[in-house]
């Protein structure tokens, strides 16, 4: 092997990172997003062994892959580095040197990883153990296996070693194959005819079309003037008939084919040694990528040529150097080098910045080909993503023209309709490309002629129409459609749970997460759904178990923390709060900006009677939200609970700002008014205007009752009580409190009384005043799940019944004694009661 030359190193170093260095401001895109920003195998808490069970997507090998594997350039340096440590395995008279081989075994084993045509590295060992090390031409291979099998000679040792090398190679290779057969279990990759629709054409068109694939590729690597990141659909016409023009192309690279393989195995020599090693970098490497012996998902691809640019890259230079020693052109071919250097380095630096962004990525592509349906689609989703819809909208709509059968572009057009607040245009393309699925053949899997994207339109169509609450079956019966199309369909069981939990089913819910669970046990998300079903079926056990199993797969899984802390906050178990409070402090670490998590903090607080802590919870979850609804009343409620009334004022004040209406903020400001402040007028504005709002609320219209006492109106007081009691004939209280007006009255020397009765006496000649009425508690108004919703107006009915008007007020008349005996009786005590309520 020649030395390494550091001016040569130096050189090419610098050329690459001037070609390059403008690619370092480009973002992430095309195959990118799915293989490195939403694969899950990259992320911190992914175990190390799903590495070698998930395909470059991180979607497991076992499902509906495709021949694309591991990173091109990854593959290619350990393809160099296997068959660089091979060319060291020959020692001196031609031993074995074993330690260069069982590396060689290694490297194939990672190439191979990395990308799947990484095994071809060990063609390429074979021939340069037979024609490079041996020094084997054809012709001289032929003449020494005839010579044996006619029985004239013995096989030569150094052909011997050559073919123990080989059998080693070859088996090592073969395991490989299995273990690959093995994890993919027997399966080759499914593609539909969108992805390389030469692969389902019949007979000739699809070898016609195949073998001129070969010419078009070699020429990307002659001329790479117009590139492409995707050559699927139509981009290259099928060849249809041998009359086709295209076929010539075909003709003329077999035949520059052949002459140049006839050279490098007929001849011996440097030349022809080179050359042989330059065919076969470039033809090995490429043949899983031909499409000849199975298909793949594309139908030309760039990102194969790496490799086989290497072989080339040798056939060039080796060309360049015997013209060049020439010295006829000597000065011509450096001139033309120079060239060609300058020129595929502008059109590199150029290029580069094509890959700045999806948008700029594929809009150069629509320049190459705009018969590409999918490339109108990806330009269409780069503007999606920019959420610019109507713009998205035009793309999406020009790949259904350019690909009228194209279900993925009507099920785009859909979706940006949807968008866009235009459902019935929407229904209308979910409807089309649903019409274009292929149709029911009992006894074949649909598997093998659907892609899987594709049964996403029975899904989007039923998310679609499920907004229209009696169309709930009808979507139902597209997500059980799905279902029958593909029975481990996973999306379409939690889409179906989902509706079915809208539908109040959550039995048959529970069995479509179930089943789903069966496909993927390790799913977080399902076991959270899961325990949401269980809170409907009112099992809080079950529920706190699932949310528990959704924990231990993600530990970080948020809205598990978050609900099932308040599971076990609202069970009432002490043994609990701990664990509630901790689940919360992890959820705020996840999401530090959501006040849900802090006020939720600030209840468990108040729960464990820290006020000074739950003070702290609240206010973090108000600086996030000024208007938060329930964490304004609850710290309001908090300083009335610890004897801080007048600071409850000011936080009231931002409660009835943002909410005007709040009926228990009106209530506890209107006692505060009263009770702290002597603030009878403002105290009086709160009550009336609950009572405009809902003339049966009881409580404000017991306290406005109250301030007519306060204001010594008492005949006003009188008849407003008891209106309160016919609206709540059991309230004890307000009973109470009209024979204390009623007392009061007699004792300042009223005879009248009025037409509705007045109750018996309760001998609580001790009170001095008539108290409000105020809410104790309320509970969160929001709770961030999925399926379930948690209201204010639920929360906040611990401390306060929900009392009906009675309709039948009881309507009593009094005759003269009776009335003249209880004045009487209230006369003796008058005298005891001013003075209590005058406060001597």
């Amino acid at each position: 092997m020649a030395d390494i030359n550091l001016k040569e190193v130096t050189l090419i170093v610098g050329v690459v990172t001037a070609c390059y260095w403008n690619s370092l401001f480009c973002g992430f895109v095309f195959d990118d997003v799915s293989a490195i920003l939403d694969n899950k195998d990259l992320h911190p808490s992914t175990p190390l062994k799903t590495l070698f069970q998930n395909d470059f997507w991180g979607t497991p090998m076992s499902e509906v892959t495709g021949v694309v594997g591991r990173a091109e350039l990854l593959s290619s340096i350990f393809f160099l580095a296997a068959f660089l440590s091979y060319t060291k395995s020959k020692g001196p008279d031609n031993s074995i040197v074993w330690t260069p081989i069982a590396l060689t075994v290694i490297l194939v084993a990672v190439a191979t990883l990395c990308k799947e045509q990484g095994i071809t590295v060990v063609g390429i060992c074979c021939v340069y153990e037979v024609f490079i090390a041996q020094g084997y031409t054809l012709p001289l291979l032929c003449t020494t296996a005839g010579q044996f099998l006619r029985g004239k000679s013995s096989i030569p040792f150094s052909l011997l070693q050559t073919l123990i090398k080989l059998i080693v190679l070859m088996f090592s290779t073969l395991l490989l194959v299995v273990i690959r057969v093995q994890v993919i279990q027997s399966q080759l990759p499914v593609f539909t005819r969108f992805d390389n629709p030469a692969a389902v054409s019949p007979t000739p068109t699809r070898q016609l079309t195949f073998n001129y694939l070969l010419p078009v590729n070699a020429w990307l690597l002659l001329n790479p003037s117009d590139l492409c990141c995707d050559w699927t659909m139509g981009t290259i016409p099928l060849i249809e008939s041998f009359l086709d023009i295209r076929n010539l192309a075909t003709f003329a690279f077999f035949c520059f084919l052949g002459i140049l393989g006839i050279f490098s195995l007929r001849y011996p020599g440097d030349s022809s040694k080179t050359v042989l090693m330059a065919l076969c970098l470039i033809a090995l490497p490429f043949i899983p990528a031909s499409n000849l012996f199975f298909p793949v998902g594309f139908v030309v691809a760039e990102r194969v040529l790496y490799v086989p640019s290497m072989g080339f890259c040798i056939l060039v230079a080796h060309g360049w150097q015997k013209i060049s020693n020439k010295s006829v052109f000597k000065k011509l071919s450096w001139a033309c080098l120079s060239v060609v250097i300058l020129t595929h380095a502008l059109k590199t630096l150029h290029r580069n910045w094509d890959w700045e962004s999806e948008y700029t990525l594929f809009m150069s592509a629509l320049k190459v080909n705009k018969n590409n349906a999918k490339l109108w689609n990806n330009v269409g989703h780069a503007l999606e993503n920019e959420k610019n819809f109507e713009r998205a909208l035009k793309y999406f709509l020009q790949a259904t023209h350019v690909q009228p059968d194209d279900i993925g572009a009507h099920m785009n057009v859909g979706r940006t309709y949807k968008n866009l607040n235009r459902t019935k245009e929407a229904e209308e393309s979910y409807v089309m490309a649903k019409s274009l699925m292929p149709q029911i053949i009992p006894g074949k899997k649909y598997a093998a002629r659907i892609a899987p994207n594709h049964l996403n339109v029975y899904i989007n169509l039923a998310n679609l129409i499920r907004a229209n609450e009696s169309r709930l079956e009808e979507a139902d019966q597209l997500y059980r459609q799905a279902i029958s199309m593909r029975p481990d369909f996973k999306q379409a069981y939690i889409s179906r749970g989902e509706l079915l939990l809208k539908m109040n089913k959550p039995l048959k819910a529970k069995e479509a997460y179930l089943k789903a669970l069966e496909l993927d046990r390790n799913n977080a998300d399902l076991w959270y759904n899961l325990a949401i079903v269980y809170i409907e079926l009112r099992e809080p056990n079950e529920a706190l178990k699932n949310f528990n199993h959704a924990l231990a797969l993600n530990p970080r899984h948020k809205l598990a923390l978050f609900n099932s802390a308040i599971l076990m906050q609202e069970s009432g178990e002490v043994k609990l709060r701990p664990e509630a409070r901790k689940r919360l402090l992890n959820y705020v670490n996840e999401e530090p900006l959501d006040a849900n998590g802090y006020f939720n903090l600030g209840m468990l607080a108040m729960d464990d009677k820290k006020d000074t802590e739950a003070e702290i919870w609240m206010k973090k979850a108000i600086k996030l939200q000024a208007d938060f609804r329930s964490a304004l009343f609850n710290l309001a409620l908090l300083y009335s609970q610890t004897a801080k009334e007048l600071k409850a004022l000011p936080i009231l004040e931002e409660l009835l700002k943002y909410y005007p209406d709040h009926v228990k903020g009106l209530i506890l400001k209107g006692d505060i008014l009263m009770n702290q402040k002597k603030d009878i007028l403002g105290a009086k504005k709160c009550f009336e205007k609950i009572l405009e709002m809902d003339p049966t609320n009881v409580q404000g219209k017991h306290n406005l009752c109250v301030v007519y006492f306060e204001e010594k109106d008492l005949l006003k007081a009188e008849r407003c009580l008891v209106e309160t009691l016919a609206l709540a004939p059991h309230e004890e209280y307000v009973q109470r409190h009209l024979n204390i007006v009623r007392d009061k009255i007699s004792s300042s020397g009223f005879v009248e009384q009025p037409v509705l009765p007045a109750g018996k006496s309760t001998g609580e000649e001790g009170e001095n005043r008539i108290p409000t009425e105020n809410v104790k508690e309320i509970r969160s108004e929001s709770r961030p799940t999925q399926t379930t919703e948690t209201t204010e107006d639920k929360s906040e009915s611990k401390h306060n019944k929900q009392l009906q008007k009675n309709k039948e007020a009881p309507q009593k008349t009094k005759d003269i004694k009776e009335i003249e005996k209880k004045r009487v009786a209230a006369l003796k005590r008058l005298e005891e009661i001013e003075r209590i309520l005058n406060g001597e």
